[in-house]
């Protein structure tokens, strides 16, 4: 296939009126690729059964809009943008299966969209410190455990920039899907990170140059950070915003939705902890959360990855707290009564023993009287 006029025709028939997402993916479905439409523009009864008499008169006009395809590709051209079509092997195959995918693609980037593993992290854009640290340490987490994991957001303010910019810090590739066309960044105050990206991961939109940053198009280039992952995280949400439409469509095409529990009286907790209380979404608190949810990696693999306390750290400890340090870090949380069961050691002597390791920020109290090792601390 000439994949140049696939992308020419697949252009004009998005301008096509009487063509819309919905009739534009039955067709191509049904006719095999815009080109073969294109041949058919005359007589679309030679690839589809009984079309409306007003479809069959806008695809008499498909060659006047050509030129403007035209004028779109050679944009392209010289700007370094690829275009991927339904018909296009470097198409996203996650999103190609949702009923509303675009027709059309435009990526400005060097990453593989079918990569093993990719994952969309969405959240507010009044991100604060509590959401900020977790998609950090998520980040740097899933880097470790996962090296070529995909990470996929929208390159707002808040969560959105926090997770670009951590991927790329821990050396993962990472696409911003965009509201508007590829001739333009927006906000403005992202175009360096937008800039690294291109060398590391990418810029992804459905829009051709020239078109603006409209309110309706935030909500339509959601779908699409769903539809082409794996699964979606919301890290920190109000009761409304865009984070938790991502996490609707995400259900709606049958994806794996994730989110941040907080404090009930934390404005910025309440739309992650109504999705994870309606059971619209498992709640995650570390990498291994999602990863062992995902069945991308064993539990007992992630133990073992772990990193040893660091050397420096050691003589800090007593034998006994070196002891249930050791025998935590190999599960996410444990009760105390697990560790005396597992020691030996008498139920005081553990109960002291803890509260050592929390005095020297090393351990947490949890729900349930269980405890973790702190994720920022240096064991981590």
């Amino acid at each position: 296939m000439d994949y140049r006029d696939e992308t020419l025709y697949t252009l004009a028939l998005t301008h096509l009126p009487q063509v819309g997402l919905a009739i534009g993916n039955r067709l191509i479905d049904e006719a095999g690729s815009a080109t073969a439409l294109y041949a058919s523009r005359h007589d679309l009864r030679q690839v589809t059964a009984n079309p409306m008499p007003r479809l069959q008169e806008a695809f008499t006009h498909f060659d006047d809009y050509l030129p403007e395809a035209e004028r779109e590709l050679d944009y392209m051209e010289r700007h370094d943008i690829v275009a991927y079509t339904k018909t296009h092997p470097q198409y996203p195959h996650r999103l190609h299966s949702c009923h509303d995918a675009p027709l059309i693609l435009f990526f400005c980037g060097n990453t593989d969209l079918n990569p093993r593993h990719t994952v969309s992290i969405v959240g507010s854009r009044k991100a604060t410190p509590y959401g900020r640290d977790f998609c950090q340490q998520l980040i740097d987490d899933i880097a470790h455990l996962m090296p070529h994991t995909l990470i996929v957001s929208g390159l707002a303010y808040g969560i959105d920039i926090c997770a670009h910019r951590a991927a790329l810090e821990a050396g993962l590739d990472t696409v911003a899907v965009l509201a508007h066309g590829l001739d333009r960044i927006y906000p403005a105050n992202h175009r360096t990170t937008a800039s690294q990206m291109a060398h590391h991961g990418g810029l992804l939109t459905e829009y051709t140059s020239g078109t603006t940053p409209d309110r309706m198009n935030f909500v339509q280039r959601n779908r699409i950070v769903a539809g082409m992952t794996d699964a979606t995280i919301v890290i920190e949400s109000g009761e409304k915003g865009g984070s938790l439409i991502t996490a609707q469509m995400a259900q709606s095409y049958n994806r794996d939705v994730f989110a941040l529990p907080g404090r009930v009286t934390d404005a910025m907790s309440r739309g992650c902890n109504n999705l994870i209380d309606r059971q619209e979404a498992m709640m995650i608190q570390s990498a291994a959360d999602l990863l062992t949810a995902m069945n991308w990696v064993e539990k007992s693999d992630i133990a073992a990855s772990q990193p040893t306390l660091f050397p420096e750290l050691l003589p800090q400890l007593t034998p006994d707290e070196q002891r249930l340090v050791e025998i935590i870090r190999t599960a996410d949380s444990i009760q105390i009564n697990s560790l005396v069961a597992q020691t030996g050691l008498p139920y005081p002597t553990i109960s002291a023993t803890l509260y050592e390791l929390e005095c020297k920020d090393i351990v947490e109290l949890m729900g349930g009287a269980r405890y973790r090792l702190k994720p920022t601390s240096a064991h981590s």
